[in-house]
This record gives structure tokens, sequence and C-alpha cells, in this order.
């Protein structure tokens, strides 16, 4: 048993714990209103700057350029190396659909590879047996904080062959690999702030990248093609893909508080993989706390029950929420192939509450009610 974590973060208890919510601190909207009353504008200006420069320093990347969305901030990636029509970008099966849909914004085709079973990260052995001459890309999806088996190596080689590599590192803020942050490992890593993510602001997501290069198409490519604001001479074809200001105060705040967020973060999973080390049937993915921060909780049950486990936890005041399905198999896209190990653990994961408004109180009542399901199976 973990010993007792007193949560930094407060939040009441309620009737039901939601599988995930965000935490919006009074510190948060004391910066907002702060904000709001200087007179700021609310778009793009010194507060996006700010919070660009606070990613920067705490992920140990040379630029950061924030974007709309986490999809967004993939399609600027993948538009910044001058992937579109007739290339071909290899994304991992089991992953958040916007992996994929970037790619095709771009008009770059998706092909889909299979999972390795450990990290359920991109198997990159499959992955470099599928590249073709029509392979621009990669996208390495750090799947709920955990990077893929091998990950600086892979990325060697995916240079050495002119491939490019772009880390999906939307769920993985404060998680790193041989000592960097991921998202810092390939040409170019993408975060997100969506509501559900470590740290929010509502949408909203970041590129980060060493490449003096790659950042300068995309400063261009964000604001219509324009080297600066306030002018309209257009160098390049371009899109409005500018960040606010209102969203970088919110971010700002929380990124001061990133590594209580983290430790917590952590400290979640540790007291949820304590109190069910000896749950048959209740199967965590091995995590490396040292340099993982999960943003969900994930467990493998039997997929026979996964449906009747998310009845009885939302029957005691529980919410969960079933893992992405395979993508080759949403009607979105529809493939006639299969990825065995993606679609059987999509059949068998699920995400239990993860929120850091959870006390500890909160997960050993999650535990219980898992435990007590196995127990009466």
């Amino acid at each position: 048993m973990v010993p007792s974590v007193t949560p930094v973060f407060g939040g009441a208890v309620t009737a039901y714990l939601h599988q995930m919510e965000p935490l919006i601190t009074p510190a948060d909207m004391q910066a907002v209103a702060v904000y709001l009353q200087s007179g700021g504008w609310l778009t793009e200006f010194r507060e996006t700057r700010t919070f660009e420069a606070m990613l920067g320093e705490y992920t140990g990347a040379r630029y950061c350029v924030a974007a709309p969305s986490g999809t967004l901030a993939l399609f600027l990636a993948l538009k910044g190396m001058g992937i579109g029509p007739g290339d071909e970008v290899l994304v991992p099966d089991l992953t958040m659909a916007a992996s994929a849909t970037a790619v095709l914004l771009t008009g770059a085709s998706v092909a889909f590879v299979d999972i390795e079973p450990g990290t359920l990260c991109l198997d990159l052995a499959a992955c470099e047996r599928r590249i073709t001459g029509r392979t621009k890309a990669v996208m390495a999806v750090s799947l709920n904080g955990r990077a893929p088996a091998d990950l600086p190596a892979f990325i060697s080689r995916c240079r050495a062959a002119g491939v490019r590599v772009i880390e999906d590192a939307a769920q993985a803020l404060g998680s790193f690999a041989e000592g960097r942050h991921l998202g810092t490992l390939g040409d170019a890593g993408c975060l997100s702030f969506s509501s559900q993510k470590i740290v929010t602001t509502g949408q909203g997501g970041a590129v980060l990248t060493n490449d003096e290069s790659l950042h300068h198409t995309m400063r261009l490519l964000r604001d219509f093609g324009r080297v600066s604001g306030g002018n309209d001479r257009y160098q390049t074809v371009g899109w409005n893909l500018k960040f606010t200001d209102l969203q970088a105060v919110i971010g700002t705040s929380q990124m001061q508080r990133l590594p209580r967020i983290v430790a917590r973060k952590r400290a979640i999973f540790a007291r949820y993989r304590a109190q069910l080390a000896e749950v048959a049937g209740a199967e965590l993915v091995e995590t490396n706390l040292d340099t993982t921060t999960p943003w969900f909780v994930d467990v493998l049950v039997d997929a026979a029950v996964r449906a009747a486990l998310i009845a009885h936890l939302h029957g005691h005041g529980l919410g969960s929420r079933p893992f992405y399905p395979p993508l080759h198999a949403a009607p979105a896209f529809a493939r006639a192939e299969r990825h065995p190990v993606a679609e059987q653990v999509s059949a068998r994961g699920l995400w239990l509450p993860s929120s850091l408004h959870l006390s500890d109180a909160d997960i050993d009542r999650v535990c219980d009610a898992l435990r007590a399901f196995m127990r009466a199976r």
C-alpha cells in the first residue's frame, strides 16, 4: 500500500465521480480577472509568447508555437514539413482520431500500424517494415504519457532514411524518455491543452521543435503567411491558426504549478496500482512513474465483462470510459485490414476516474467497487 497522499488540490467530494474533469483553481480565476481588467484585447499577443516560453523552458524545446488545438498543432507541424497530397504518414492504429485526421487535413494519406503490447504505443519494428517510398513521416503517439520502446534509436534510423518523425505528445506533458521530455525527440512534438489534459486552456495545443527553419515556416503558416501581424504582406499561403492571450493566461497560471500536478498525477496512479495489485482480472498497464506522468489511469479487463463493469461502476456513482476503437475499424476510416494487438487492447481497455479532484478516499472507493465486481464474477 502506498502511503496516504494529502491532495495539493482542493475540490469538494461529490456524489458522482466523473472519469475526468478539469481543475480550475482560484489562482487561475484571479489570473483571468487581472488580465481582463488590464485592457487586453484577448487575441494572441504578449501572454501567448509568455506561455510558449514556459512550455519551451519546461520541455527543453528550443522553439514552441501555440495553436488553437492539439489537432491543428499536428496539422501545422505536418504542413511545416511540406507534407501533402501524394505523401503517406504512418499512424498507430490505437490512438485518438486526431492523430489521423490531422494528416488527412494536409491532403496526405494515412497508413495504420499495430501497437506493441507493453507500452500500447506504435510497434516500431512493424512501422519500419511498413515504410515505402511514399512514406514521408511517422506519427509516434505517446499514449497516456508512455513512449514507444527505443524511440530515440528509431528516430535516428528514420532520419537516416529521410523520414520525418512527429511526436503526438498530446497526453504526455510531464513525461520523459532517456532524460528528454517527450515531444522533443523527433522533428516536432505536439501538445494538447483540451479540457481533459494535464494542463488545460479549454482548447489549444502547441508544437515543440528544435528546428529553426521549421519554426520559421510554422510561424508563417499560422498567421495567414505573414512575417508579422499588423500588415498584409503574404509570403506564402497560410491560415488563421493563432492562439488567444485569454487562453494563455490560464495556461501560464497552470504551468506555475505543473510540478505539483505531475507529482499528484503520479501519486494517483501509484495508489490505484497498489490497491489493485492483487485483484484478479484487473491489469494496470505497466508504467514507470519515475519518467511517466499518466494522463488517465488505464486498466485492462476481460473484454466479455467490460460493459458490465462500466455499468457496475456507474451504478456506484463512478464514471469510466472505454479505450479508443482501433481506427482501421472505425466507420470514418473503414480499412479491410487487421491489427491484432490494437484490436485486443481496445476491447479490454478501460479508463478509471483520473481527475486531479480525486482524494485518496475517492481512489479507494473506485478500487473497492472494482474489487467487489471482480470477486462477484
